[in-house]
């Protein structure tokens, strides 16, 4: 069983930032995709951005992808999703999963384990 903690979410005005950090308990972990998905109110998860077991590769939602970076450090099998021109609609609560594969899938059934989530809120 893998552990998954998020952290770094907040209250925030649009146009600002946040940078949210995922720490996965055990080093096996660092052989697989993490991935950011976020669910908003009354909305069904949606997938945000996600980074292969290397580094090497990335993928975005559109709405995202000029704002947001996603990073990891395989050595400590932590992740970072830097959110940049935070828009309201971004407010969601933000949950980081490990993958089933090294590579970074969009769709939230390939992710196996996840964290409890954290809340992002951007205000007008």
């Amino acid at each position: 069983q893998v552990q998954v903690v998020e952290s770094g979410g907040g209250s925030v005005q649009a146009g600002n930032s946040l940078r949210l950090s995922c720490t996965a308990s055990r080093r096996t972990a660092s052989n697989n995709a993490i991935g950011w998905v976020r669910q908003a109110p009354g909305s069904e998860r949606e997938f945000v951005a996600a980074i292969s077991w290397n580094g090497g590769t990335t993928n975005y939602l559109n709405s995202v992808k000029d704002r947001f970076t996603i990073s990891r450090d395989r050595a400590t099998s932590t992740a970072y999703l830097q959110m940049n021109l935070l828009k309201p609609q971004d407010t969601a609560i933000y949950y980081c999963a490990i993958s089933r594969h090294a590579v970074p899938c969009t769709a939230p059934t390939t992710y196996q384990y996840w964290g409890q989530g954290t809340q992002d809120t951007v205000s007008s």
